[in-house]
């Protein structure tokens, strides 16, 4: 083991010491302790070395690439060259006609009406089911808060509770302090395509990286918030099916539309407003200080970036994206690295900051998961929004376990 993996490895446990430290010390079984951090090893020693996952990661990819090729097409029909097709001018600097709404963000309609399908035909279901149950028995949930955190590899913050609306309210509090976290630890399905897609050029085998991210981060987001809210669970609630959610696959497919295109429409209003607010404040601050938030962000968030094994030459440019994550969106750091060539970092370091990035571990996600649950189940809104700020400490923890993880894992 090199130095750096080392100094991964310790990370790895200082972090889950930091959980446990900020939920007040309190008596955490030895059971939790193992089931998350060797959750997290074995795991991430699987999806990043055995071949036949390694063979699944690059058919991942190909599948991604299979989708943006087809969602071009359909871009470059409504859009024209705005939306990839031959431009009617020649293009003098190269990247030059890529326009982000019309030809990145489509993809999420076609990931979304995809999904949808794919519920529809019980095979997400069942792959839900599968990761719900090694979920259960690792750590001794419940069924209900298990299907949960299953179903955030591959859905929202908010639809994954969503699915389990009848048990919310049954919950104990470390559970549903697990369901809030496990939330933001992770992204969905549908955003996972769209970041490979764009740090394909500086991540190898981006999708199947990304979602190796969001499995690691699973017992990672566990872990966090049982060490940060420990307890009892309700393991005496029954298993929830998941509920069936469209008509047919027709209607599976137009609501899988509708969703995608609310989603692309709020997605392009975050960015907008938060890229726009973030520009405000260097205004304000650069001409008082000469320093950007950015900046800033590169020194608050420098410790948990030496903490996932980053050298110290390039731990201030990872947390300048991780405070970008955290103050805007994960979309924005993704696009940063993608657009920078990877922020001229190694590439053991921009793998690192790939995995800590790979999740809604934001204050505008935080505010909607917070809507969203307080409105399924209003006995227990209380209990959310005490819960919220705590959720997104928890969560971004668990965010960088999930980049300590592969720190120890990953030689320099």
């Amino acid at each position: 083991m090199s130095a750096l993996q080392a100094q991964s490895l310790a990370g790895l446990l200082a972090l889950a010491g930091l959980a446990w430290v900020i939920g007040g010390c309190g008596r955490v079984s030895w059971r939790i302790l193992v089931a998350g951090l060797g959750g997290q090893l074995l795991l991430g020693a699987a999806l990043l070395h055995l071949p036949p996952l390694r063979a699944a990661f690059a058919a991942i990819g190909r599948a991604v690439d299979g989708l943006a090729v087809a969602t071009r097409a359909g871009t470059a029909l409504v859009f024209g060259y705005l939306g990839g097709a031959p431009p009617p001018f020649e293009v003098l600097r190269p990247g030059a006609d890529f326009v982000l709404f019309f030809q990145a963000l489509p993809l999420i309609l076609v990931v979304g009406a995809l999904s949808a399908v794919l519920y529809h035909w019980r095979i997400l279901p069942l792959v839900v089911g599968a990761i719900s149950r090694a979920v259960r028995a690792a750590f001794g949930l419940s069924g209900a808060a298990g299907l949960s955190v299953a179903a955030n590899v591959f859905v929202g913050m908010v639809e994954a509770p969503l699915l389990i609306r009848p048990w919310l309210a049954g919950l104990s509090r470390p559970e549903l302090f697990v369901v809030m976290v496990a939330g933001l630890a992770t992204i969905s399905g549908n955003m996972l395509v769209v970041y490979a897609m764009m740090i394909s050029q500086v991540v190898p085998d981006a999708a199947g990286q990304l979602l190796a991210a969001s499995l690691i981060a699973t017992p990672a987001a566990v872990l966090a918030a049982l060490l940060m809210v420990p307890g009892a669970t309700t393991q005496a609630t029954p298993d929830p099916v998941p509920p069936r959610l469209y008509e047919s696959t027709l209607d599976a497919l137009l609501k899988g539309i509708s969703d995608g295109l609310t989603l692309m429409l709020s997605i392009m209003a975050a960015l907008v407003v938060f890229v726009a607010l973030v520009a405000l404040g260097n205004m304000i601050l650069e001409p008082l200080t000469g320093l950007t938030l950015q900046t800033v962000a590169g020194w608050v968030f420098r410790p948990l970036a030496l903490a996932m094994g980053v050298p110290w030459a390039e731990s201030g440019i990872v947390g300048a994206s991780l405070g970008t994550k955290i103050v805007v969106n994960e979309f924005v750091a993704y696009l940063e690295m993608a657009t920078s060539g990877g922020l001229g970092l190694t590439p053991r370091s921009r793998l690192i900051l790939t995995y800590a990035l790979c999740g809604f571990t934001n204050f505008a996600s935080l505010g909607i998961m917070l809507a969203g649950m307080g409105a399924m189940c209003p006995e227990r809104r209380a209990d959310i929004l005490a819960l919220g700020p705590r959720s997104l400490l928890a969560a971004a923890i668990a965010c960088c376990m999930a980049g300590a993880t592969v720190g120890v894992l990953t030689a320099p």
